[in-house]
This record gives structure tokens, sequence and C-alpha cells, in this order.
């Protein structure tokens, strides 16, 4: 497992910046940041040796498209890019960052068509929401041969816990109160 870490801290303010700055935690997950704070935040993160995830769909200013991805990759020199977009996902692949396609589990149909986007594009890792569907991590794991991470409504030590037991490798939390979970 590249991440190390079960718990991916998913920071959105400067408070859980501190938090997570805090931590022995190597990865963190930026998100809900104005484009123009990155620079700033990416540097103070590689002062403290940590890596660099973005979500970049959920980033106020940046094209959430392949365009986004190529100045996050090459301007900001960051580690990795969740996206729930196949071409983000392609150049992170081509740029040789962690590329994580992130996919909502809503019905069949959805879950049907993201294996078949995630089939094509082999991303590095999946992200599946909400993390309470587990019981599909198995079908998705013999589908697609890729690690898994969970995220979305988890609200216990116990849900972290059971998603990690289900086969998933890391789970993406923004609740500063989970950062510290051992299962």
């Amino acid at each position: 497992m590249l991440f190390g870490q079960k718990i991916i801290p998913a920071i959105g303010n400067h408070q859980d910046m501190k938090k997570f700055l805090s931590t022995p935690l190597i990865y963190g997950l930026l998100m809900n940041f104005q484009l123009a704070q990155l620079p700033e935040l990416i540097e103070i993160m590689r002062k403290n040796q940590k890596k660099i995830l973005i979500h970049s769909e959920l980033i106020k200013g940046l094209s959430s498209d392949e365009f986004g991805a190529i100045y996050l990759i090459q301007s900001l020199k960051v580690d990795g890019i969740i996206s729930s977009k196949p071409k983000v996902i392609e150049i992170c692949k081509k740029r040789g960052v962690i590329g994580i396609l992130r996919f909502f589990l809503k019905d069949t149909i959805s879950l049907n068509h993201s294996l078949e986007i995630a089939q094509k594009i082999e991303p590095d890792y999946l992200e599946i929401l909400p993390a309470l569907s587990i019981e599909i991590i198995p079908v998705i794991k013999n589908a697609l041969h890729t690690e898994i991470l969970m995220g979305g409504l988890l609200q216990t030590k116990e849900q972290i816990c059971k998603c990690l037991s289900h086969g998933a490798v890391a789970v993406t939390t923004s609740n500063p109160a989970f950062w510290d979970i051992t299962c």
C-alpha cells in the first residue's frame, strides 16, 4: 500500500490544517480551499514533510478538468489528485502522480458504470462513497484488482474499522476526531 496510513485526513480549513500538521500522518487531502490559497498551504505541508493530495472538484476557482490537473501537477507539484473525472485520472497516470478515481454508489447502474470506467483507466486507487456501502468492496476488488479507499458519511470509529476490516486500505474523513483512530 502506497499510503502506509489507514486514515487520510480531508482538510477543509486552517484549523484542520494545524491539527493535521501536529499528527504523525503523512498524507493529507486538501479540499474546500480557494485556488489562491493552495501554494501557501502546499508550502507549509512540504516544510512539515507531508504529502499533498488534492480533491480537484472541491477547490474553489480551479477548473476540475484535465487542465486544472496539469496545473496542480506541473505548477504546484502535488503528490496526487482525487477526482470523479476519468480524464483527470488519465493525466495523473501520464504525469506519474497518484490518481484516485472517486465514485458514488447510488444503485447497481452507477456501480456498473463506475466499474466500466475504472477498468478502462486503471486508477491507482478508488475512493468509494458512501463508505457505508462496505459489502460491495469484494465485488469491486474482484472486478478491478485496485486498492480501495472509503469515504463519506462516517459517524463512528466502528464504521471506520468496519471499512478497513472489509478490505479498504484506508478511509478518508474530514472529522479530526477520527484522524488518530487505530483499529
